[in-house]
């Protein structure tokens, strides 16, 4: 697969350089690199370059302060004898003297006259120079001494500047190949970005096209690309549970609710056509009503669990103290539980401090009860605890009904899930599915375990686990 078109649109090519993420990182590369090299040149200049010329300058400022010494302490002829003597030492040709008197006339030195560039105010001077018929440049220190006579101290530095101008042109040379290998360097970079994203582009592309079951190749390096494409496989794989809930959902919908609509729909269309008075018209559709709000409780029960696990109801979250609220369900299903010779015995702490939704917390804890009363047979005993654990609160109910096979516990939260037991009690297999949306809600889980191992009937027991924090 081709890589993504740079520029879109007609744009100019710099553009959709920019727009690109993968060129934005290599010019960065490129600015980078160039922003060092040019560091790399002026530490290089600094010290060859700068240091010759504090060397030429070091050196004039000496020999200026040995020929001052030589003037203190003899006369003008003493300076004339030493600057001839420096002048037979020096076998490079290198140095410059100047020796005038108060007249202006030339007493000794290699310079012929005295330069009207040596008139300025700053006593250093740089200036050309004409030795053997090419020209060069001098850098000269002029001194003024008491009697009128002044003195051009400098050095002849034309192999200086050829030294300098090869350095400054080696410099240039690695410039240009520091920008070449920048450049180069900065493509690849944008190549190998391009190389490691096409497999999120191909795999996008494809998702797109509606095979929902492509995910993003891995490799084994496990950086930051191998990361970014399991985080997308782990969020497509959480899509692909939801669309597989939705369609769930809907199939459960038109299977389960298509049995009631129909049989109301009987009832009324029987009780049209054959109700011998108004008295059983009335009581068909009385019949009808309440088979209706039914099915309206289902489709209020499918949008409630929806709406919990979109993580709409988490905006509702604050501290609550859950012991008074699972006392207060205790006393309502207690007086239950005696309507149906049952028994209901709750074992709370003083206080079980968390923050949540108190209003689904209890919704989730009815649900468990009713579930346990409506399966455990008559003078049989449901059971209530809760108890707090470092960072964690545990709610139970249990009851002496037949329990659930350990194969059915793992679909029991699904929606519309029914064991074969529980078909022939009312009820829309919705219950579970709302304990466990609002556990993940909390960020907790559900548990389901035999409420009396070993026993017939077993029971079963649901614990809600829910962290504190």
């Amino acid at each position: 697969m081709p890589p993504p078109p740079l520029a879109a649109g007609g744009e100019p090519p710099l553009i959709g350089l920019l727009r690109s993420a993968s060129g934005r990182f290599a010019l960065f590369f490129t600015a980078f690199f160039a922003a060092a090299a040019t560091a790399a040149a002026v530490v290089l200049w600094w010290n060859t370059a700068g240091s010759l010329e504090r060397q030429v300058d070091s050196a004039i400022r000496a020999d200026a302060a040995a020929l001052v010494e030589r003037r203190r302490d003899g006369a003008a002829d003493a300076l004339v004898a030493a600057i001839e003597d420096r002048l037979a030492l020096d076998v490079q040709n290198e140095s410059l003297y100047l020796l005038v008197g108060p007249d202006g006339r030339k007493l000794a030195g290699n310079l012929e006259s005295w330069p009207s560039e040596a008139n300025a105010e700053q006593p250093w001077i740089r200036m050309p120079l004409l030795r053997d018929g090419a020209v060069s440049e001098a850098r000269l220190l002029r001194l003024e001494f008491n009697g009128g006579h002044r003195l051009l101290v400098g050095r002849d530095v034309a192999e200086k500047l050829r030294l300098r101008g090869l350095l400054s042109e080696g410099i240039a040379w690695a410039a240009s190949a520091s920008a070449a290998i920048a450049l180069f360097g900065a493509f690849l970079l944008r190549r190998a970005l391009e190389k490691r994203l096409l497999p999120v582009y191909g795999t996008a592309e494809e998702i797109a096209a509606g095979d929902l079951t492509r995910r993003v190749p891995l490799s084994d390096r496990d950086d930051e690309f191998d990361r970014l494409g399991r985080t997308m496989n782990t969020m497509l794989d959480r899509i692909a549970q939801l669309m597989e809930g939705v369609r769930g959902v809907s199939d459960a919908i038109a299977h389960d609710l298509r049995t009631p609509i129909a049989r109301a729909r009987n009832k009324l269309e029987e009780a049209l056509h054959s109700a011998r008075d108004e008295e059983a018209l009335r009581a068909a559709v009385e019949q009808g009503i309440a088979d209706l709000d039914g099915i309206v409780r289902v489709f209020q029960a499918v949008l409630r669990i929806a709406e919990v696990e979109a993580g709409a109801r988490r905006a509702a979250f604050a501290p609550i103290d859950l012991a008074p609220a699972l006392a207060d369900a205790a006393e309502l299903y207690g007086a239950a539980a005696e309507a149906r010779e049952q028994h209901l015995l709750a074992e709370l702490p003083a206080a079980l401090p968390l923050v949540g939704d108190r209003d689904l917390l209890m919704q989730a804890v009815a649900n468990l009860l009713d579930n346990a009363l409506k399966f455990t047979p008559e003078g049989g005993t449901v059971r209530l605890a809760a108890a707090a654990a470092p960072g964690l609160l545990e709610v139970s109910v249990a009851d002496d009904g037949p329990g659930l096979p350990p194969g059915d516990r793992a679909r029991a939260g699904e929606r519309f899930f029914r064991a074969d037991a529980a078909r022939s009690t009312p009820g829309s297999g919705l219950g579970l599915s709302l304990v466990r949306a609002v556990a993940a809600l909390h960020g907790g889980d559900v548990v389901l375990d035999d409420a009396h191992p070993g026993a017939d009937p077993p029971g079963l027991k649901v614990t809600l686990r829910l962290p504190v924090a």
